[in-house]
């Protein structure tokens, strides 16, 4: 399903630099002259008080992630007990509309995203393109912006309605999939989701044999929305995407992103994959320790016969 919002050709008229700036100095008229009805007045009395919470002006990231904890806290959200229904408003929250004016308007986050957009363009001409879990569309629109031909859909079940109307005609918000593609992008997403083997698998299934993914991940508890239950991944990650048919290309230099290519189509023996997610649980929490100072000690030895 498609979502459905005003003429996406107005898109370019949208300042989101004077747009952000606008509801960090809480100047509403502005905001409204600048963007119409994008922003509701109720999302922008939230951001309001949220951002009366912080001393800098515009906020830090840090301050950022302070503002999203205590959204997570304020509905009841708990990272060990799953609640659907919670982790839903949490989602459909203005907070994720101030992260990603934030995230447009801050030169290290939106560097990676050119970076990545860059290594994207350069697969190829006139590929379609699939992001999952896109967000705010940063992404998206740095890619049709370095390479018009391109056709990148955004899953993302809680677009903003300023995410909506600044999609341009190559960029479409979709809520299901059903379609394949030739390269799936994934920003931040899997250390989110409850069960992220599944939603890898999605990725996975959504793109063409000999197509490519790159995938950034965040297994730490560097926000209260990423799930415990996922961080073991952090070392074992690597494995589940060879068991799942993918080979890892490279690096995606400047981000913390990795490029994969998918050359199997034989389907998921979900029962290995489960036997050794029970393993990488069950040896994450006695052996972490270990696997970071030998990783520290490597890397060292690495720099110093350089």
């Amino acid at each position: 399903m498609k979502h459905e919002f005003e003429d996406p050709r107005v898109a370019k008229k949208l300042d989101l630099e004077h747009i952000y700036l606008a509801i960090v100095s809480s100047q509403y008229n502005r905001l409204q002259e600048l963007c119409e009805i994008c922003i509701l007045e109720n999302e922008y009395e939230e951001i309001t008080r949220l951002l009366a919470m912080t001393k800098a002006n515009p906020p830090t990231l840090e301050d950022i992630r302070r503002m999203i904890d205590f959204v997570w806290d304020e509905i009841g959200c708990d990272n060990k007990k799953y609640d659907l229904e919670r982790v839903m408003r949490f989602y459909n929250h203005p907070i994720w509309l101030l992260n990603g004016l934030f995230i447009e308007n801050d030169p290290v986050q939106k560097g990676h995203r050119k970076v990545i957009a860059e290594h994207v363009c350069k697969l190829g001409e006139g590929l379609s393109i699939l992001e999952y879990g896109g967000g705010f569309g940063t992404l998206a629109r740095e890619i049709t912006r370095r390479s018009p031909e391109m056709k990148v859909d955004i899953l993302e079940p809680n677009p903003s309605r300023l995410a909506l109307k600044l999609a341009d005609g190559n960029i479409r918000f979709i809520t299901d999939l059903n379609a394949e593609y030739d390269c799936c992008v994934c920003m931040d997403v899997l250390e989110h989701v409850p069960d992220p083997l599944k939603t890898l698998s999605e990725m996975i299934s959504s793109v063409k044999k000999d197509g490519h993914l790159l995938i950034a991940n965040c297994f730490y508890p560097v926000i209260k929305c990423h799930l415990p239950d996922t961080f073991h991944l952090r070392n074992t990650f690597r494995l589940f995407t060879r068991l799942m048919g993918l080979k890892r290309i490279c690096n995606c230099k400047g981000s913390h992103a990795v490029v994969y290519r998918k050359e199997s189509e034989s389907g998921f023996d979900w029962g290995k994959l489960r036997y050794f997610e029970k393993c990488s649980k069950a040896l994450h929490t006695p052996l972490y320790p270990i696997y970071e100072i030998v990783r520290f000690g490597l890397r060292t030895a690495r720099k110093a016969f350089s």
